[in-house]
């Protein structure tokens, strides 16, 4: 079978044993987003222009020091960090102006749903800073057109629902974004059979991840210490993988 670019790597994530072929897809995504930033865009004027804008989020900034590219890192985060220097001083300002108008405020002002409202707003400024992430909107782009990508193949590659209906499922996060999705690309019987699939493959393995987890637990009693673990022995991690998406649990 000829495979093109864009297919070739839904079809090798969904020929592995794994809970979410998806979530497969999104840690290669992001590990070569996380090379990426750190070699050869830090000598690009404009990617460096758009990480002094938005950084990157406390999970990704993690690991990106993991990746031990420190100068890499230390460049980055030297020119993004002087931009929001440059934000923090303008936000200062109405922080300042903010408190200034709360503490002259009536006594009978200060009560109520808008008291601090200035303040409250200042500080959401500074959140925005915290949590915004070039990487995260990358990496949601990327995943956005691989679900569109499966969906096409669905339509379109004659084994592929088969092979997608064979699968475990997804993790919650890929398995709402289907959903969501299908709508938008697909439609009339084959909308209707994709749905029916989904649904009942996530059900259904979600239902298994439950029994592997009670047998996991019962493994426990005394009882049974001598009988096989059978599928339950990496249970927990699987099960935290498919309810959390991104959080990697490891033995």
């Amino acid at each position: 079978m000829k495979q093109h670019i864009d297919t070739a790597p839904i079809w090798e994530s969904y020929r592995q044993d794994c809970e979410c072929p998806l979530c497969l897809l999104n840690t290669k995504v992001e590990a070569s987003s996380v090379d990426y930033f750190l070699g050869e865009s830090v000598m690009e004027p404009s990617q460096r222009v758009e990480v002094n804008k938005k950084g990157f989020c406390a999970g990704h900034f993690k690991m990106m020091y993991d990746a031990g590219n420190r100068l890499g890192l230390a460049l980055m985060t030297h020119t993004y960090m002087k931009e929001t220097i440059e934000t923090l001083r303008e936000n200062a300002k109405r922080a300042k102006d903010a408190a200034a108008a709360e503490a002259g405020k009536p006594i009978f002002k200060r009560l109520g749903g808008q008291k601090g409202a200035g303040l409250a707003e200042a500080a959401g400024e500074v959140r925005d800073l915290e949590t915004r992430c070039l990487l995260c909107e990358r990496l949601s782009q990327n995943m956005e057109r691989y679900v569109y990508t499966l969906l096409y193949m669905y339509k379109h590659e004659a084994e592929f629902p088969k092979l997608f209906s064979e699968s475990k499922g997804m993790c919650l996060k890929h398995y709402a974004q289907a959903l969501e999705m299908a709508p938008k690309h697909l439609s009339g019987d084959v909308l209707k059979k994709f749905v029916e699939t989904l649904t009942d493959i996530e059900v259904k393995n979600f239902e298994r991840l439950s029994g592997e987890l009670e047998w996991f637990t019962n493994k426990f009693d005394y009882r049974n210490q001598d009988k096989p673990w059978g599928t339950s022995k990496d249970a927990v991690k699987r099960s935290v993988n498919k309810l959390s998406h991104q959080v990697v649990v490891e033995d």
